[in-house]
């Protein structure tokens, strides 16, 4: 997939932005520094390292309310994620291609929080009318998913796809413009905070991606908001 932003550049705007920011703080005296993780605040994924207060004026945009269903029968909502850090993706259990990969890096996140309840893992099917919940619990079980930690979700593909695409930003400048039919097929994870603003993204079938989120909830779960 062509990124809009590539982690390494990414990474390199990154490194600039805490220079200038460092630059900042010893301008003005300042002693509340910026996150350390940025906020994204549009699908071109440009960030913004802001302090939490700034963050809170600054940053608008937020996961929308959601309802579906997840390989236990049961109704996940906006208020599963409440208060919670959470990643998001979206997948279908008959892909052969990046899926596979991603789920099973997923389980080195759920591992790392194992019986962590501030973070909560979100897997979206973009092929709900295959996915329905007795073969996403056979999915489930084959690749040792915890349904307390980890929802692979079901239910109306049209509302699937705007979430994704204009919540999640999964396609990034796509998500304003293409039809909710077109076919969404994405290797991103998006990392939200409690607040449900976007915080990172990864690409869920590289292993040290993986590394880098599983370190970078860690400092999320650090923040005071």
């Amino acid at each position: 997939m062509d990124y809009r932003v590539p982690r390494t550049v990414l990474q390199c705007r990154i490194v600039w932005w805490a220079g200038l920011s460092s630059l900042f703080l010893l301008q003005t005296g300042c002693t509340t520094p910026p996150s350390p993780l940025p906020y994204f605040n549009t699908p071109d994924f440009t960030p913004l390292f802001l302090t939490p207060d700034a963050a809170k004026k600054q940053v608008t945009h937020r996961i929308s309310n959601f309802a579906f269903t997840d390989q236990a029968g049961k109704s996940v909502t906006q208020e599963t994620i409440e208060g919670k850090i959470h990643v998001g993706n979206f997948f279908f259990t008959k892909c052969g291609s990046i899926c596979p990969k991603m789920t099973q890096l997923l389980t080195k996140v759920q591992a790392a929080y194992k019986d962590d309840a501030d973070l909560v893992l979100l897997s979206y099917s973009v092929m709900p009318e295959a996915d329905s919940v007795a073969r996403l619990a056979r999915y489930a079980a084959s690749n040792m998913v915890d349904e307390k930690r980890w929802h692979l979700l079901t239910g109306n593909q049209a509302k699937i796809y705007e979430l994704a695409r204009k919540s999640y930003f999964a396609e990034e400048e796509m998500g304003y413009t293409r039809d909710s039919t077109d076919f969404l097929h994405t290797e991103h994870l998006v990392l939200v905070d409690r607040l449900k603003r976007i915080r990172g993204i990864y690409n869920g079938t590289l292993e040290l991606e993986i590394d880098q989120l599983i370190k970078d909830i860690a400092l999320l779960k650090k923040e005071k908001e």
